[in-house]
């Protein structure tokens, strides 16, 4: 099975301070306490996480793919229903549609837009992972139980072998995390850590050789 990273909304619109979805300090769905402990995990721990990760799978020659919403009309006619009813609006060329700079795609990146929390069924994701080949996605990026989870069980049904990095994603709490983690491994996915992906990677690459004598 072929691996790709999938980075998933690391953009203005939920991975920035006073951006987006966070505009108003404190008046966001995560309320002020959420709100410091997200940027605080996102900040110190999943950013670093996601530039080690994105650096490995380009060094290994894996690709590496930005997942974002943004809409392909000005006035957001496209959008999903849900996306309309919670006022997300992402437009091309706006701020909230921009990725944030550490995590950004860089070189020949994959860049996927998307309309809904899962890019599945609102995007050509599964023709493109289909054409070059890939079955297993490593999902990182924000929120865990909204954007991540929904492309996660997307995944999974579409018949793909999702991983996910649970250091490299955030949401509004400890429990919400640990929830959502707890939701998903074993029935959708599997859970991994950074540290240990690099050992993981170079197993199933040596693997794939063996079995296939390419890569």
């Amino acid at each position: 099975m072929k691996p790709a990273l999938l980075c998933i909304d690391l953009q203005y619109l939920d991975a920035a301070r006073g951006c987006g979805v966070f505009a108003d300090p404190g008046y966001s769905a995560f309320g002020k306490e959420g709100e410091e402990y997200y940027f605080a995990r996102l900040e110190k721990q999943v950013l670093p996480n996601v530039q080690k990760l994105q650096a490995l799978f380009r060094d290994k020659g894996l690709e590496v793919a930005h997942i974002r919403v943004m809409s392909q009309t000005e006035d957001g006619r496209d959008r999903t229903y849900w996306h309309k009813k919670l006022g997300l609006h992402c437009p091309p060329g706006s701020q909230e549609a921009e990725f944030i700079e550490p995590v950004a795609p860089r070189g020949d990146d994959l860049v996927i837009n998307k309309t809904a929390a899962s890019p599945f069924g609102n995007s050509d994701i599964h023709t493109l992972l289909r054409r070059l080949g890939i079955a297993q996605l490593y999902c990182c990026g924000v929120f865990t139980d909204v954007a991540v989870e929904s492309t996660i069980r997307a995944a999974a049904d579409f018949g793909y072998c999702p991983m996910l990095i649970e250091d490299a994603t955030a949401s509004a709490s400890d429990t919400v995390q640990a929830e959502c983690v707890n939701r998903l491994d074993g029935r959708f996915c599997e859970v991994v850590r950074t540290p240990s992906l690099q050992e993981d990677l170079e197993q199933h690459i040596r693997s794939v050789r063996e079995k296939t004598g390419y890569w």
